[in-house]
C-alpha cells in the first residue's frame, strides 16, 4: 500500500485514514485521541522517539489488516457518526463501567492486604473516571449530539444552522475536549499504577478479568475520543460555520 502521510500529517488524520496504524502508535506511546491534533513530527519529539523510526513503524503497520471498526468515518454524515458513537461506545461504557467497579471492589477485598498500596489509588482513580464519563455521556446525548444532528439536518436542506443556547457548537465541544483530556490522564494514571497492567504472581481469575476489562475500556475510550476529537467535532464546527 502506498502511504499518503508524512511528518506534517496530524496523528488524528493518520488514524482516521489508516485505522491499522493504531496499534503501532500505541506501542510507541503516541496518543492518537487527545493528542490527535499534533503532527507526527511533534508527537515523535514529545515521546523522544526518532521521527524516521516512527514513520517506518507506521509504514510497516499498513501491511496488516485493520481490526475492529474499519469504516471510513471521515465520509459519514454527522448524524451517522453521532448515532454510531452512541450505539457502540456509549452502550459499551454503560455496560462495562458498573461491571468493572464491582470487579475492582472484589479484588480489593481479596487482595487489599497485600496489594492495597496499588489497588486503593486505582479504585479512587477509576471511580472518579466513571463519574465523569457518565456525566459526559449524558451531556453529549442531551445537549451536544442533538444540536449536531440539527446542524446536519439544516445543511442537508440548504438552511442555516439553528441557533444554540450556548452560542456556538464550539462551546460545548471545548468542554467535551477538556473532559476527554481528563479521561486520558486517568487512563494513563491507571496504567502507571498497575505497571501497564502487569498481574502480580498471586493474581486470581477475578484479578485477571479486572485487568482485561480495564484495558478493553481504555481501548474503547481511545476509539471513542478519536472519533469525536478528530472527526465529529471538526466537521460539526466546519458545517455550522458554513451554514450560517
Amino acid at each position: 500500500m502506498k502511504e499518503s502521510f508524512n511528518e506534517q500529517t496530524t496523528v488524528g488524520e493518520l488514524v482516521a485514514q489508516y485505522p491499522q496504524t493504531r496499534a503501532a502508535l500505541e506501542k510507541i506511546g503516541i496518543d492518537y485521541c487527545c493528542g490527535g491534533k499534533h503532527d507526527l513530527k511533534t508527537a515523535a519529539a514529545e515521546k523522544g522517539v526518532p521521527l524516521d523510526k516512527v514513520l517506518a513503524a507506521l509504514k510497516d503497520s499498513l501491511q496488516t489488516q485493520p481490526v475492529g471498526d474499519t469504516r471510513d468515518w471521515t465520509v459519514a454524515t454527522l448524524t451517522e457518526l453521532a448515532d454510531h458513537i452512541e450505539e457502540r461506545h456509549h452502550t459499551f461504557m454503560r455496560e462495562q463501567l458498573p461491571r468493572l467497579q464491582d470487579l475492582l471492589a472484589k479484588v480489593l477485598k481479596a487482595h487489599g492486604p497485600k496489594h492495597g498500596t496499588m489497588l486503593n489509588p486505582l479504585q479512587g482513580t477509576y471511580n472518579s473516571l466513571r463519574q465523569e464519563i457518565e456525566q459526559h455521556l449524558m451531556k453529549e446525548e442531551q445537549v451536544l449530539f442533538p444540536y449536531i444532528r440539527q446542524i446536519d439536518e439544516a445543511a442537508s436542506r440548504g438552511k442555516p444552522a439553528p441557533e444554540m443556547h450556548c452560542g456556538s457548537v464550539q462551546n460545548p465541544i471545548r468542554q467535551m475536549e477538556h473532559e476527554h483530556d481528563n479521561a486520558g490522564n486517568a487512563l494513563s494514571r491507571m496504567r502507571q499504577l498497575t505497571d501497564n497492567y502487569t498481574l502480580p504472581g498471586d493474581a486470581c481469575n477475578t484479578f485477571r478479568a479486572l485487568y482485561d476489562g480495564l484495558q478493553a475500556l481504555e481501548d474503547d475510550l481511545h476509539q471513542h475520543i478519536h472519533l469525536e476529537n478528530n472527526i465529529l467535532f471538526p466537521k460539526a464546527i466546519k458545517l455550522e460555520c458554513a451554514s450560517k
